[in-house]
Parts: C-alpha cells; sequence; structure tokens
C-alpha cells in the first residue's frame, strides 16, 4: 500500500518497487509484536532480499500501530520516527533494539516516570544504536516546542501513520495486510515453515 516518500524506511525488507506488499502493524510495547518483529528479521529479511527467493517480488513495511492503552505506545514510537529521521539506515535495527527492551517502556515500569524521563531512556538506547553523533538530532526531534499543544518535530508523521491505521480499521498489533487485505491466517506464532508455505502460495509474480 501506499508510503509517504520521508517514511520509505519503514520498507524494512524488500525493494520499494517489489509488486507485492505485506503490510505489518506492530506496537512496541506489545509482546506479540516483539515476537513477530524477531520472525521478521530471521525470515522475512532474507527471504525478501535481493538474493532471497523473493527478492524483487514482495516488500515489508512496518506500519508503526499506536495503541493508546499503553501510555508509553505514543512515545516510544514518537522514538521510532525520530530515528527514520536522523538515521534511515538505522531504523531497523533500532526498532529491534526497542522490541528487544519493551518491557521497559510497558505500562507498571513507566507509571512512575515522567514522560521526560521516558524520552531520556529512548535517546540512551537510540544513541547505542545511531551512534554519538547523532543523539543531539534524535534529542532535538522529541523536543516539544513552539505552542503548548504543538507537539514535536515527529508530530505529523505520527499523525500519518495513525491515519493511515484509522482508514483501514487496523485497531491491534500485531496485524498484517497481503496487497491490501487483511490476511487473519498469519499469526506471530509463525515460524520459518508458516511464512515459506505462505509465500508460496500468494506470490504470483
Amino acid at each position: 500500500m501506499a508510503l509517504q516518500p520521508s517514511l520509505r524506511p519503514l520498507i524494512v525488507a524488500g525493494s520499494a518497487n517489489a509488486p507485492h506488499t505485506l503490510d505489518i502493524f506492530l506496537d512496541y510495547v506489545c509482546p506479540f509484536s516483539a515476537k513477530m518483529a524477531l520472525t521478521i528479521d530471521k525470515v522475512l529479511v532474507p527471504l525478501c532480499a535481493d538474493s532471497g527467493k523473493y527478492g524483487g517480488k514482495v516488500k515489508v513495511i512496518f506500519r508503526p500501530q499506536v495503541q493508546p492503552w499503553h501510555a508509553s505506545s505514543t512515545l516510544v514510537h514518537e522514538a521510532g520516527l525520530a530515528v527514520v529521521r536522523v538515521a534511515p539506515q538505522q531504523f531497523w535495527p533500532f526498532a529491534l533494539a526497542l522490541f528487544k527492551q519493551q518491557g521497559e517502556y510497558f505500562d507498571i515500569p513507566t507509571s512512575t516516570i515522567t514522560p521526560l524521563e521516558v524520552r531520556s531512556k529512548l535517546a540512551k538506547l537510540a544513541e547505542s544504536v545511531i551512534g554519538s553523533s547523532l543523539a543531539n538530532d534524535f534529542k532535538d526531534l522529541l523536543e516539544l516546542k513552539g505552542s503548548p499543544n504543538g507537539g514535536n518535530a515527529v508530530t505529523d508523521d505520527l499523525k500519518y501513520t495513525i491515519k493511515f491505521s484509522r482508514q483501514n480499521s487496523i485497531h491491534v498489533s500485531p496485524t498484517v495486510l497481503w496487497d491490501g487485505l487483511v490476511a487473519n491466517e498469519i499469526s506471530s506464532s509463525w515460524g520459518e515453515k508458516e511464512w515459506n508455505d505462505f509465500l508460496a502460495a500468494k506470490v504470483a509474480v
């Protein structure tokens, strides 16, 4: 499905010109999303690489899925979008690092700290991935500026991702679309065999 050019780094596997598309809606603070993200990295990234079985045929788009019943969800997704801006090639490594440490951003651990403290923790994680030279640029994007309710430099990107989910009636993560249609059979429990079987049946080019 469509993806605004500034968010091209959300294509985490395959070529942007691949005719088939897997849109995978994930929330950084959802355990099932974390499981699926690790499977994407282990299975789909090599399968959809240029040298892979489905190279040039399938692309995988990470769709940020903010789940507002988790108070920190907005904050962690802002961090991901900030990395898209300052270090686009490092988005997927950062996303994986955040998924692996997602427990630090669950409801109870973040209930006793402020949003600024959450952003500070995220900045440290980002620096460990993107390097110290870009850390200040990352922090600057997340700084609240302008009017008292005006958001930050990635608010418009966050709004785009939320509007995209809402207009397509995506309510929870993980949800997967194959060529624009919800593929309810896909599960976070899937491994290499299930994904290979699915792609073998679906890829038509």
